[in-house]
């Protein structure tokens, strides 16, 4: 069976991929993890077909794990309640074969472990034989947030005999579906490595297909490039504006503005304006300018000419948030939004 992971950029239409190769006909699966991603594909597939066709399933990943993996088989032996994403306690350390491993005291799943329990469990041939009976095609959005125990778990059910077509970003990796210990720590610290680990599981390699972005202009995409320090390359040659603003008059002006987002390294409903944090815009493609505010250390990295040596999960949040643009992209410090601040 085809069996594909695209690794792509930033704005190159990996929704657009997934929804256009959707019909009304055969049996899809729709994976992906946040609850935006979720609501942006289930809006482009209303715009394609003017409904949202039966033939369709469209999860985020938890509910996915939680209400196709585990209920049918597992619900009523373990009379568990739901799950909860609250970390399982240090101590004391139960044996694998322990449920108190991965089941609360109220009866409550541990999100991290879940994916393992299933395995613990040896139910992953029925979830397995499940997703064959039940669907023609799969797809799994955002890829790269899958970890931990998740990602054995997508590599497991990856075995299906049924197509595949995984899209993802190895670099807007800003989140994780799970960690539990050092199991897969290391899985996103190399992009090779991290490529040979489909391609042992039998899964093709693609990195070609979705290589430029139609989103960002040639202007943000060489800024991305050569100040974060992530490879993206524009479609077109069209230009934009890449500027830091300091000036306190122009700062507040863009803050009042409501067609332009500002978004936060953090906290951003601290403040009184139209906002979202970094990592939280990803799957967002509706915005035009784009204000990426900066607090104090990073404004000290724009003013040394590089985010390259930043922390490289605070790296692929701003490579998010500056690829959000699809017009200009404006840089101001946190510090002269005070005045908006209301907690």
């Amino acid at each position: 069976m085809d069996k594909t992971v695209i690794f792509a950029v930033a704005g190159s239409g990996k929704t657009s991929k997934i929804v256009e190769s959707l019909d009304e006909t055969r049996r899809f699966l729709i994976i992906t993890y946040t609850d935006a991603n979720r609501d942006n594909l289930c809006r482009k597939i209303i715009e394609r077909f003017g409904y949202f066709p039966v033939n369709i399933c469209l999860y985020t990943y938890f509910k996915f794990l939680h209400g196709f993996c585990y209920k049918p088989f597992l619900r009523s032996e373990k009379n568990t309640q739901g799950i909860t994403f609250r970390r399982p306690p240090s101590y004391p350390r139960y044996p694998l074969t322990d449920d108190r491993r991965y089941i609360t005291k109220g009866r409550w799943l541990y999100a991290n472990r879940l994916a393992k329990f299933l395995e613990q469990t040896h139910t992953m041939n029925d979830v397995v034989a499940r997703l064959e009976k039940y669907f023609d095609t799969v797809f799994i959005d955002e890829v790269q947030d899958f970890a931990g125990h998740d990602f054995i778990f997508l590599m497991t059910i990856c075995q299906a005999k049924i197509r595949y077509l995984l899209v993802g970003d190895f670099y807007q990796h800003t989140y994780d579906t799970s960690r539990d210990g050092n199991v897969n720590c290391d899985l996103h610290k190399n992009y090779e490595a991290y490529q040979k680990r489909f391609r042992e599981a039998k899964i093709h390699v693609d990195l070609t297909t979705l290589a430029k972005s139609y989103r960002c202009s040639k202007t943000v995409c060489d800024f991305i490039t050569e100040k974060i320090g992530i490879s993206i390359a524009a479609h077109s040659d069209r230009t934009s504006l890449v500027k830091f603003v300091d000036d306190i008059e122009e700062v507040l002006s863009i803050c009042e503005n409501q067609h332009i987002v500002k978004l936060f390294l953090k906290e951003h409903s601290k403040y009184g304006c139209f906002s979202q944090n970094w990592g939280a815009s990803k799957g967002m493609d509706h915005y035009n300018d784009v204000c990426v505010v900066l607090n104090t250390a990073n404004v000290k990295a724009w003013k040394s000419g590089s985010f390259c040596n930043i922390n490289s999960m605070t790296k692929n949040k701003l490579y998010v948030a500056c690829s959000r643009s699809r017009r200009n992209l404006i840089f101001v410090p946190e510090v002269l939004l005070e005045p908006y601040r209301i907690i």
